[in-house]
């Protein structure tokens, strides 16, 4: 594959995907390769590419005869993504240094601040939640998990999105944050683990009540099913 193909093809998967966790392509919104190509100007090649690297994550669907679709929201997917997220980030506070790095504490504050500005929307305040777990995980000297942790929470991604959109409280986990920085910089490891576990756990709070509410973005015990609707594929 020539560097240009590369280039396409990594600029397609980081679309879609994208579009897929923020729900821009929701689940079960089906998928054409041929307007999938001609939107983003390239040939079929980096998008069928692109669909199979997202269907080995989970975010995709194909099912023979009918075509390919976003994948539904899993529940297990969820819990499984839940459980590597809260093992990695428990683990890091327990290798937090004696003496914290300043400049990094520093971004956590500002990021902090910047959260907790009135209005603020919910893609904004996502990334922000990112940065400031990132942050955390530089404290500890693990920020290189990071990227392992982002690959494998797709589905957990959606559902939290799903739970903001569903209540509108960045608030709420903004303030999450605050009590577990503070705790991080007194050095009082246990109260950092219990709430940074209760902030984790947070999405599996509304996930059941946005099921019952939206049941076609969810998987159900038929997985052989494609969703139908009525989704455009790109804007």
């Amino acid at each position: 594959m020539t560097d240009r193909g590369r280039t396409n093809r990594r600029r397609v998967y980081e679309t879609l995907r994208r579009r897929m966790l923020t729900l821009d392509l929701p689940p079960g919104s089906p998928l054409s390769e041929n307007e999938l190509a001609a939107a983003l100007g390239v040939s079929r090649t980096p998008v069928r590419e692109s669909l199979i690297l997202l269907a080995e994550e989970g975010l995709v669907q194909v099912f023979p005869k009918v075509g390919s679709f976003v994948s539904r929201v899993d529940p297990q997917r969820v819990a499984d993504a839940q459980f590597l997220r809260e093992a990695v980030e428990l683990a890091a506070l327990d290798d937090l240094p004696e003496t914290l790095d300043p400049e990094i504490v520093k971004e956590l504050e500002d990021n902090l601040a910047r959260q907790q500005e009135p209005g603020i929307a919910l893609e904004d305040f996502f990334e922000l939640d990112e940065m400031f777990h990132r942050g955390l995980l530089a404290l500890s000297g693990h920020s290189s998990a990071w990227p392992t942790v982002v690959s494998a929470k797709g589905h957990l991604d959606r559902a939290r999105r799903l739970g903001l959109h569903e209540a509108n409280t960045p608030e709420l986990f903004a303030g999450q944050h605050v009590d577990i920085l503070r705790a991080v910089t007194a050095h009082d490891l246990p109260l950092a683990r219990r709430t940074m576990r209760t902030h984790l756990r947070e999405v599996f709070a509304d996930i059941e009540r946005i099921r019952e509410r939206k049941p076609e973005l969810f998987a159900s015990n038929d997985a052989t099913t494609p969703v139908r609707r009525n989704v455009v594929v790109w804007d």
